[in-house]
């Protein structure tokens, strides 16, 4: 492997499923509908776990299960998990289980990580992937799934749930104005930077698998230039799979 601190590989932790991220943008406009394909061509048969956790809303829940259900025939079941009580329960880790994926949906950065991390939940979310399944981030959840994130709340860059170790997202990403990505990738230890435009999408597979829909930009260099991920890269970086430290989660 090569060392990350010079040529950057896209690190995610190990198993069998896919690690979706995802930019942004309105399903309900039809932005998403090429990146929800990607991910749900690599989901087994099944009923898509919807989290609420990011932005506490029971009505984007509803939302998403109409548009998968009118655009993919997929069934979505909200699994409720609003508070760090939630992340705690046994039914809601249990749940998981029977998932062919699991939707992280947008909000806050900070709800997500304060909610989630270090609980059963995150562990549960971590097991899914190892078994085969997909767990996608779309938006703040992509971003909160990295080593670091911007905190609106704190106005600072805070922990992530660290599934990218080393590596930094940028969602609705827009590589002129590019400020808040290049600030994370100055925080010590970030060997990479994702900047993820609103509907495109990063799928991280098994074994380095990476699939790309529409474009994304990869920065190693704080004051670096960007390389180009997706239709005008045909051969992406390699993906290494690392196990998780034990406080990653």
């Amino acid at each position: 492997m090569e060392d990350t601190t010079t040529s950057p590989t896209l690190r995610r932790p190990s198993g069998g499923g896919w690690l979706a991220l995802v930019g942004g943008g309105e399903f309900s406009f039809g932005e998403t509908v090429d990146a929800d394909a990607a991910w749900l061509e690599h989901a087994a048969p099944g009923t898509v776990g919807f989290v609420p956790t990011a932005s506490g809303s029971t009505d984007y829940g509803e939302n998403l299960a109409e548009y998968l259900r009118e655009t993919f025939e997929r069934k979505v079941e909200t699994v409720p998990v609003f508070r760090s009580r939630d992340a705690r329960r046994r039914k809601n880790c249990d749940r998981l289980a029977g998932l062919s994926a699991v939707y992280l949906g947008g909000g806050l950065v900070d709800q997500l990580v304060d909610t989630i991390s270090g609980t059963t939940f995150s562990e549960a979310l971590l097991q899914h992937l190892r078994s085969d399944g997909v767990v996608v981030g779309i938006a703040a959840a992509a971003q909160a799934l990295g080593a670091w994130a911007h905190s609106p709340l704190r106005r600072e860059a805070t922990p992530g749930l660290s599934w990218l170790p080393g590596g930094v997202v940028e969602p609705n990403f827009d590589p002129g104005h590019d400020r808040r990505l290049r600030q994370l990738m100055q925080v010590p230890g970030v060997a990479f930077g994702l900047g993820i435009p609103a509907g495109s999408a990063i799928l991280l597979g098994p074994e380095g698998v990476v699939e790309t829909v529409g474009v994304s930009f990869l920065l190693d260099d704080p004051e670096g230039e960007y390389r180009i991920l997706g239709e005008a890269d045909p051969e992406p970086p390699p993906v290494a799979e690392v196990p998780p430290r034990d406080d990653a989660l």
